[in-house]
């Protein structure tokens, strides 16, 4: 059976993008048609569109909203690699940057010259995102000066707007309740701070683990890798996900485990020397169990907010003194800036750049029976 599908770069991630209509009318059968798509699981992925590697192992399911609020309806999937499974509980910042300039090309969203404003509602955390992309002669623009660390060039710049991204998985700004909670792993007591803005995160600061905060992904060493990942699954039962013991197959996603430090030089994969002085936070993040090579923007919207959150295990390496923060990750830095509504963050906003890669069809193995019938 062919599927009509479109391959979209959002940010540093990139995915495939499937209009609503093209799904399995029953939703239990979502996460085999994507596995099937995705050609999961294998660590290669070599009978499907995924990339091998999980910035490039994920989905977005797109309709047209039925509410007058939003312009389309988003839901994000990020498909394992290795395991006969697909995490539906957060959303993927970078690929949300896409959803936009999807829905303009696929005709859900009417163009409108020079800036067309797309809300978009997530449905996987059931919060509002706000994009604004540049459109040229009823198209959207691709070409501009805007480059983002991890992605080769330039490209048109898109504005996402986060607004209340409080509690987008778990309900809670502290799914635990409080702003620090201490973790035994490894044989040892480690504070950490588990926030939820846009998406699930939990802190711990890299003195308290034998880091530095400088890390490339290759620094990582198995043990450690496997240190990290028992505070992760700690967290996700924390959160409630899953038991800790099955927190990596069952919740591998979220929370993210989010390695922070006080500004410091270091050298970043594209072989860049970065000053500490330019910078406010430094970064690093695991995603499903392995080294980002940037940040997730869902990371840096949570990051950001925390960052203004008092008695965090953030507080002692960061000072606020604007709205604008600069994240220092391994594929260089990122700025996000806070809007503020009587004293309390209202939004958080970044800037990325995304392009249609591929327009065309999927073929699955199995048959599906779809919500519409295809040509």
């Amino acid at each position: 059976m062919k599927v009509p599908v479109v391959i979209m770069r959002g940010g540093t991630s990139k995915g495939v993008f499937l209009n609503h209509a093209h799904m399995p009318k029953n939703e239990s059968l979502w996460e085999p048609f994507l596995l099937d798509v995705m050609g999961s699981p294998d660590q290669r992925q070599i009978d499907g569109l995924g990339g091998a590697n999980s910035l490039t192992s994920k989905a977005a399911i797109i309709k047209k909203a039925d509410s007058p609020d939003f312009d389309v309806e988003y839901t994000f999937a990020q498909v394992s690699i290795d395991q006969q499974m697909v995490d539906f509980k957060g959303n993927c910042g970078n690929i949300s940057a896409a959803v936009g300039p999807y829905a303009i090309e696929q005709g859900l969203v009417q163009p409108q010259e020079p800036i067309t404003t797309v809300r978009i509602w997530n449905t996987n955390t059931r919060k509002l995102i706000v994009a604004e992309v540049e459109v040229e002669n009823g198209r959207v623009k691709v070409e501009g000066q805007c480059a983002i660390p991890g992605v080769p060039g330039t490209g048109s710049p898109i504005y996402l707007s986060f607004t209340q991204a409080e509690g987008a998985v778990t309900g809670k700004l502290f799914p635990t309740g409080n702003p620090i909670d201490m973790i035994k792993a490894n044989g040892r007591l480690i504070p950490v701070s588990i926030v939820d803005v846009a998406n699930p995160l939990v802190f711990v600061r890299a003195k308290d683990i034998g880091l530095t905060g400088t890390e490339l992904p290759a620094d990582f060493t198995a043990s450690k890798l496997q240190e990290l990942e028992e505070i992760r699954s700690i967290a996700a039962e924390m959160c409630k996900f899953a038991d800790r013991k099955e927190a990596t197959l069952k919740s591998p996603a979220v929370p993210k485990l989010t390695i922070v430090a006080a500004p410091t030089d270091y050298t970043d994969l594209t072989g860049t020397y970065r000053k500490a002085a330019d910078m406010d936070l430094s970064i690093r993040m695991m995603s499903m169990q392995k080294p980002h090579q940037a940040l997730a923007i869902t990371g840096a919207i949570c990051t950001t907010a925390a960052a203004f959150l008092p008695d965090t295990v953030l507080s002692e390496l960061i000072d606020i003194k604007r709205e604008v923060l600069r994240l220092a990750h391994p594929g260089g830095i990122i700025e996000t800036k806070a809007e503020f509504v009587a004293g309390h963050i209202s939004a958080i906003k970044v800037v990325r750049t995304a392009r249609m890669i591929l327009e065309g069809y999927v073929y699955t193995k199995s048959h599906y029976t779809l919500a519409s019938q295809l040509a």
